[in-house]
């Protein structure tokens, strides 16, 4: 099956804490493949065909939602609009990160009507999603992982277990345990931090993942599925500027007290140890066409901190600097993705 180009379907949007990086996202792959056609999924749930025009015109998408004035079709639920996708043999490209766009749901609903889709499938998506199992998986292939803790936050026994762990630990991290772009993370030294923090998210009932707090240089490790297979890219190296800085939205997507760093500055032992890590991360979850791994590398080791299996594709993104240092172009890259989902379609 050779796709034409307006069978490829941008999906984009949704109603994660994600959705205006997918919008951002979607942007640039729309200025790559100007004859896809572009479907934004909303947060409401309904989906809206629109135009290159509009969303490309749009400003500020980091901060700004989309909401776009002139839609060419429009169905009240995703699946309408799949159902549609059959009868139009639609190949998606999916501008998606984070919720039901990354954690397999939207996948199982792309693999049960036979349709292909681009990135990792409904398996391998929700267990990189689920970060205590992605932790699990990792560390079953040799991949060092921090010590860690489950706790649903609201749960008293759960919350003494977390008290017991912090006075170990001394310095922990928490994130969602189902979540990404660093959305709700947030770093903890003090018992009344710990007492604050608990407090200030207990009506949520959310589950998360607490690791002891790890030192030393951040990376993340970009992998392709192009050519011959898994490909490692150039390493990226996050750098926080500001004391007490964290890598979390404002600092991965404004820029607010971090550096990145493309090529990042490694020994060739060091570069070898970290793209073998990203590799491991990749093959082990069962990811297919592109991945993220950050990982942190200190006195202690190297050690996996989660995988991504949709990262951002902005302009500002990590895949796309790492595929900028390697020589690769966008476009290749996304003819190269576009040809992967055809072919496991096949």
């Amino acid at each position: 099956m050779t796709p034409t180009p307006n069978q490829i379907v941008v999906l984009f949007g949704g109603a994660s804490n994600e959705r205006l990086v997918a919008t951002a996202s979607a942007q640039h792959v729309a200025a790559e493949i100007s004859a896809a056609t572009l479907w934004f999924w909303t947060n409401e749930g309904r989906v809206l065909e629109v135009s290159h025009d509009e969303l490309i015109a749009h400003r500020n998408p980091f901060k700004v939602e989309f909401f776009p004035e002139v839609r060419k079709s429009e169905w009240a639920s995703l699946d309408e609009a799949l159902d549609e996708g059959i009868r139009r043999k639609a190949i998606f490209f999916l501008s998606l990160h984070g919720g039901e766009g990354e954690d397999g749901g939207l996948q199982r609903k792309l693999e049960s009507r036979g349709l292909a889709f681009t990135g990792s499938g409904s398996e391998a998506s929700a267990v990189a999603f689920d970060k205590g199992l992605a932790r699990k998986m990792v560390a079953k292939v040799g991949i060092n992982v921090a010590a860690a803790l489950n706790v649903t936050v609201g749960n008293k026994n759960d919350y003494e277990e977390l008290k017991s762990f912090h006075r170990v630990h001394q310095q922990i991290v928490a994130k969602p345990l189902r979540d990404g772009s660093s959305v709700g993370l947030v770093f903890l030294s003090s018992s009344e931090e710990l007492d604050s923090w608990w407090k200030s998210v207990e009506i949520l009932g959310r589950e998360y993942l607490v690791e002891e707090r790890l030192f030393g240089r951040e990376f993340t490790v970009g992998v392709v599925d192009i050519g011959s297979g898994a490909q490692p890219l150039p390493l990226s190296e996050v750098v926080i500027t500001d004391p007490g800085g964290a890598f979390d939205y404002d600092g991965k997507y404004l820029g607010r007290g971090t550096r990145e760093i493309t090529p990042a500055t490694v020994t060739e032992h060091e570069r070898a140890v970290l793209h073998q890590l990203g590799l491991t991360a990749h093959t082990s979850l069962g990811c297919l066409g592109y991945s993220r791994t950050d990982v942190i590398m200190g006195p202690k080791g190297t050690y996996f901190l989660e995988t991504n299996t949709l990262p951002g594709l902005t302009r500002a993104s990590f895949i796309p600097q790492q595929l900028a240092a390697s020589g690769v172009s966008m476009n290749t890259f996304l003819s190269a993705q576009i040809a992967l989902a055809v072919q496991r379609y096949d």
